[in-house]
């Protein structure tokens, strides 16, 4: 690889959703790789108000998956999954909304560099009292993002775009100085 920042930025534009999955277990090392960056991941005035749920029980990610559909259908295979968990107070959710969606990306981005995949399932508010059932959570968290994990089928590895396809051209997004576009 080349010391190119396009090259070296290419793990980053190269991770996206994967919602299907092998049933080939992820080993304890790598769950445990990518527990740790959620946990070092920026927040927000450094509260860190996430705490991380590992899962890896079939029974637990499948019920999930039923609860939420349709949102939830990449844990219908998936071997691992994170729950992102929150606090449950109305008047810190647009604050903690900032910071549950900067360390699922970077659970995301760490599980395309560790060439496996992961996708974002939202448990939306009509679930998650459910889920807060099925994680034993207290009365004064929730989880809103539980990132599914496993090592993608083939199907789940094709581009689902023809290439050059998949992003608006630049052009039409990103502009210099002052806003010109449309």
């Amino acid at each position: 690889m080349s010391n190119e920042p396009t090259e070296l930025l290419r793990p980053l534009r190269r991770t996206r959703q994967v919602r299907e999955f092998e049933p080939t277990p992820l080993g304890p090392a790598v769950l445990d790789a990518l527990a740790d960056v959620a946990r070092w991941t920026g927040s927000s005035r450094n509260t860190q108000p996430w705490r991380f749920i590992v899962i890896t029980e079939p029974s637990t990610l499948r019920a999930i998956h039923t609860a939420g559909l349709p949102q939830t259908r990449g844990l219908a295979t998936a071997t691992a999954a994170i729950a992102i968990v929150l606090p449950s107070d109305p008047a810190r959710a647009v604050h903690d909304a900032y910071d549950d969606g900067r360390v699922a990306e970077r659970i995301l981005v760490g599980a395309r560099i560790l060439d496996i995949g992961a996708g974002i399932s939202w448990i939306r508010s009509d679930v998650r009292p459910a889920v807060a059932t099925l994680l034993g959570l207290p009365a004064d968290r929730m989880a809103r993002t539980i990132v599914q994990l496993g090592v993608p089928t083939d199907a789940a590895r094709q581009p689902k775009s023809p290439p050059g396809t998949a992003r608006l051209p630049r052009t039409e997004t990103v502009f210099k100085e002052r806003w010109s576009g449309s």
